[in-house]
């Protein structure tokens, strides 16, 4: 192994290190019922609790630090040639629910689904995506797989924090550079966002109104997008599967709240209402 890979697999070991995790009595998602409700081309928002997600959260201001796109089970793939090329980087059983992603350290590669189970996650659902779209997005998002993970794009994204006047010439940003970036190599988000550009789907486009009052669409740069996107854009539907859900227990008055008035600050840390944190 060479020094420069050592180097790399060492920063990411680093920042994929684990820093907080959701509470394990902090119930935020069902997840059965949301591995039920998966579609293909859903995108899965995740809520990291490592360093680089501590990174993206302060760089995007938002919990989203990763996403993923679901593209079914392996024996739901009807294509061939994509469930060879799935079989070629995933070796786990074909009735296996699968995501898509882009993870530091590892490259592109297929996850089961199970592996978020305890996250905190929410589907974004492109509207009105017609079948044949959808099946070219899936193909774009298996034909990714094997990419390496682009750090160089992270680091891009994390000098936005800075005042960009202020930096020399040689470290500023290339994310609005044509071609600098390395075709082979992929961040979660602008994966996803290129897969979807495949077909024209929009996510977050520049929209002009031109001289003769007609409006016009640009695409946004697919490398500056980040997990949030997918949660702002008005293309996508905003889906949640909460533990508790209010049209299962007929209302929110029915749910199994605790009745000797505890109350939490954070797991491990309650005191009783009406007396106080110390009593």
């Amino acid at each position: 192994m060479s020094i420069k890979s050592l180097l790399t697999q060492k920063l990411a070991e680093f920042l994929n290190k684990e820093k907080t995790r959701l509470s394990e009595g902090l119930l935020l998602t069902d997840f059965e019922r949301l591995c039920e409700e998966l579609r293909q081309t859903d995108i899965v928002l995740v809520e990291g609790g490592s360093r680089v997600s501590e990174v993206i959260k302060t760089i995007t201001n938002s919990p989203w630090t990763h996403a993923a796109i679901y593209i079914g089970r392996l024996d739901e793939i009807r294509d061939e040639k994509l469930q060879n090329t799935i079989a070629e980087h995933y070796d786990g059983d074909s009735h296996e629910q699968l995501f898509i992603e882009a993870i530091l350290g590892d490259g592109t590669i297929a996850t089961p689904v199970k592996y978020y189970e305890g996250s905190h996650l929410r589907i974004c659902r492109p509207k009105g995506l017609s079948r044949n779209d959808r099946k070219q997005v899936v193909s774009y998002a298996i034909g990714q797989l094997g990419f390496d993970y682009d750090i160089r794009h992270l680091l891009d994204l994390a000098r936005f924090l800075l005042p960009y006047s202020f930096l020399p010439k040689w470290c500023r940003s290339t994310l609005f550079e044509y071609r600098t970036g390395d075709s082979t190599k992929n961040v979660c988000s602008s994966m996803l966002a290129d897969a979807f550009a495949s077909v024209s789907y929009p996510i977050l486009p520049f929209a002009n109104r031109m001289d003769n009052g007609r409006l016009k669409l640009y695409r946004c740069n697919t490398r500056l997008n980040t997990p949030k996107d997918f949660d702002y854009s008005p293309y996508f539907d905003i889906i949640k599967y909460p533990y508790f859900n209010f049209d299962e227990v007929a209302a929110y008055r029915t749910l199994p709240w605790d009745a000797d008035g505890i109350v939490y600050n954070m797991d491990g840390d309650r005191f009783i209402s009406g007396k106080g944190p110390n009593g």
